[in-house]
């Protein structure tokens, strides 16, 4: 584990690196006690202890010791084990579909030492729910993590923490910090990569999880972070990034198509009908077309060559056919649930596959092409469209690893929509806390 250093606030100067490790290094227990003894009161005054962290079993009970006010609770919880100083922040990352919480809480009803940060997310929509969840843990702060609730700072970032900055500050009455959302994703996703482990993933049909083993020289590489849009970034090394493109069509495009063209009132809704559908009864596939496969140029029958494109000769044959029979016309309820019977038909939930497709496709392969035109080997597929969700990472995995022949892969996160908001929490942590020194470099 990388020395903890004594960070001194107020002021410009930073000590010579190499000097300071010697420093704690010849004197290791006036370091340690100085760390555990640590409490929040000005920005950068504590020391997360990341020794032995691990995440907590999906199956495992997260502790709630607070009402959920409209929460939904992440059960991967990061166990600390051996953290004992005081925490008395939240982070709060306000997207424009989600906004996602990470605060730390002690271990409850239990004699270990250590805590746990816990994962929260909540709609945008309804973000009162989460200012008033904070509002909790303001006054809960002595039992979570024996703060004054007096103590509380809030560190927000995504647009939301500039949108909703004023509301905050009268609905918490505590300090709202607003951090830069790019540099904030930078630091959650390094802090994953380096010291979190089982956290990183490759996806395939044949190995749904193989988790990739922690690096150290973690530069360069290329996050795509889906959200409602989708922003892709070259990082080049701690705190040395560059938004090198991105499309309109994310996760918002999902939600906002679906919820016209089916019944599905949330994300999880959509993600849930497209697990029972079947792509094929909207799609025109490369079979379709030729019968068979396109060998020549490594097309398989499966392949699509348009999204939806079967759709409108098979709406205009049941609408044809239900004039015919004094029935539907256009405009009636073929439009929204789908059109059954006959040869041909399909539902919403082929459509839901149908456009999860087209959006994952779209992303991966314009994921590709900024890799290959920055010369980036390494490709990390972030934020709150994901979801664990194995159609959407199978479908950026394959189109990665299609385009690129198999040299790239598509890496996930376990904890993949939460990068801004770790990223947040931790910009309240002084540089080089972390083992492998991954996050800033001491300047002198």
């Amino acid at each position: 584990m990388a020395p903890l250093l004594k960070e001194q606030v107020d002021v410009e100067w930073m000590p010579d690196p190499h000097q300071a490790m010697e420093m704690a290094k010849s004197h290791p227990n006036e370091s340690r006690s100085t760390a555990i003894d640590s409490t929040i009161t000005r920005p950068g005054a504590v020391r997360i202890n990341v020794q032995g962290a691990f995440i907590v079993d999906d199956g495992a009970t997260t502790p709630q010791p607070i009402e959920d006010a409209g929460a939904v609770h992440d059960s991967r919880d990061i166990r600390l084990p051996h953290h004992t100083a005081v925490v008395s922040h939240v982070a709060v990352d306000i997207g424009g579909s989600l906004a996602k919480l990470v605060y730390f809480s002690r271990e409850p009803a239990s004699k270990e030492l250590g805590g746990r940060l816990n994962f929260l997310k909540f709609e945008t929509d309804n973000v009162e729910q989460c200012l008033e969840f904070i509002k909790r843990l303001k006054t809960k702060q002595q039992t979570l993590n024996g703060s004054k609730p007096g103590e509380l700072c809030v560190m927000a970032t995504g647009g939301g923490a500039y949108k909703y900055y004023d509301r905050m500050k009268e609905v918490l009455g505590v300090e709202v910090l607003r951090e830069d959302e790019m540099e904030c994703l930078i630091i959650g996703l390094d802090f994953f990569i380096t010291e979190i482990p089982n956290e990183v993933f490759t996806y395939s049909d044949i190995d749904p999880m193989h988790f990739a083993e922690a690096r150290a020289d973690v530069y360069p590489y290329l996050l795509v972070n889906i959200g409602s849009g989708v922003s892709m970034i070259k990082v080049s090394g701690p705190k040395q990034y560059q938004r090198i493109g991105g499309t309109s069509l994310g996760g918002g495009t999902l939600w906002g198509l679906l919820s016209l063209l089916t019944g599905a009132r949330t994300f999880d809704e959509m993600l849930a009908m497209a697990e029972k559908g079947d792509n094929a009864a909207v799609d025109m596939l490369v079979g379709d077309i030729y019968g068979t496969d396109y060998g020549k140029i490594g097309l398989k029958s499966s392949t699509i060559a348009s999204s939806f494109g079967k759709v409108f000769k098979m709406k205009r044959q049941a609408e044809s056919d239900a004039e015919d029979g004094g029935g539907l016309v256009n405009g009636d309820r073929a439009q929204v649930d789908g059109i059954v019977g006959g040869e041909h038909s399909f539902g919403p939930e082929d459509m839901s596959r149908s456009l999860l497709y087209a959006i994952s496709n779209n992303i991966g392969q314009i994921a590709y092409l900024q890799s290959e035109k920055h010369d980036l080997e390494h490709i990390y597929f972030g934020g709150s469209f994901i979801r664990g969700h194995r159609q959407t990472m199978n479908t950026l995995s394959y189109a990665i690893k299609f385009w690129s022949k198999g040299e790239k892969k598509a890496y996930f996160l376990r904890h993949e929509g939460y990068l801004g908001a770790v990223g947040a929490f931790l910009k309240r942590q002084p540089r080089n806390w972390g083992r492998r020194n991954s996050f800033e470099e001491l300047i002198s």
